[in-house]
């Protein structure tokens, strides 16, 4: 199966979301969009196939999002775009592609409807058991 993952490595929760994909038996494609971003087509591209605006895609936390007034509602996409193209950093991550669709991947365990049976059990980084030893996901309440 072939897979992409738009990754973050200093991201915890697309650290988790890329060994979740490992942990299903597949070595993915890794971009680090950080230093690879997507073009501006294959941003488009990511957003409608994840069913998602640019705008429900912009990461407020730890990016220039205030300073460039992105909440500004009156910014058509391209404005959007043009922000993201100037800093991937306010890109939310991960994006995963997979032969099943595209997904941002927030919380991570959502890339486990994109991948085959998970191999074994499997832990977050903060401890929060996602897939147990038979490999299948573990209910949240």
């Amino acid at each position: 199966m072939d897979v992409i993952i738009y990754h973050n490595p200093a991201c915890e929760t697309s650290r988790n979301t890329l060994a979740l994909i490992r942990n299903a038996g597949v070595e993915p494609h890794v971009v680090e969009y950080l230093k690879s971003p997507p073009t501006r087509e294959m941003l488009r591209q990511l957003v409608t196939r994840a069913d998602l605006t640019i705008r429900d895609i912009l990461r407020e936390k730890g990016t220039p999002f205030h300073e460039l007034n992105l909440q500004d509602p009156s910014l058509d996409d391209a404005a959007l775009i043009d922000a993201i193209m100037l800093h991937p950093i306010l890109m939310n991550r991960p994006f995963v592609v997979s032969p099943k669709g595209v997904r941002l991947c927030r919380p991570s365990e959502l890339v486990l409807d994109l991948l085959p049976p998970q191999k074994g059990e499997f832990y977050k980084e903060d401890g929060e058991r996602v897939v147990d030893e038979n490999g299948r996901r573990v209910a949240t309440a």
